[in-house]
């Protein structure tokens, strides 16, 4: 459990970061995304779930 709440904190840490540097910026990319049509988010969503199993596989093979 530890471990999980630690990679909650560092997601939520990744997450914040470019609204803290570049809030402008992050309104733009806000505004980008809403008139985007929901069958391209929800494709752009399942890549980056199968990146991220990607990259926890590659890190645990790797370990």
């Amino acid at each position: 459990m530890k471990f999980f709440l630690c990679v909650v904190g560092m997601v939520m840490i990744v997450e914040g970061l470019p609204y803290f540097a570049f809030p402008e910026k992050m309104k733009q990319m806000v505004q980008i995304i809403a008139g985007q049509d929901s069958e391209k988010l929800r494709r752009f969503g399942f890549f980056l779930m199968i990146a991220g199993l990607g990259v926890v596989y590659a890190a645990v093979r790797a370990a």
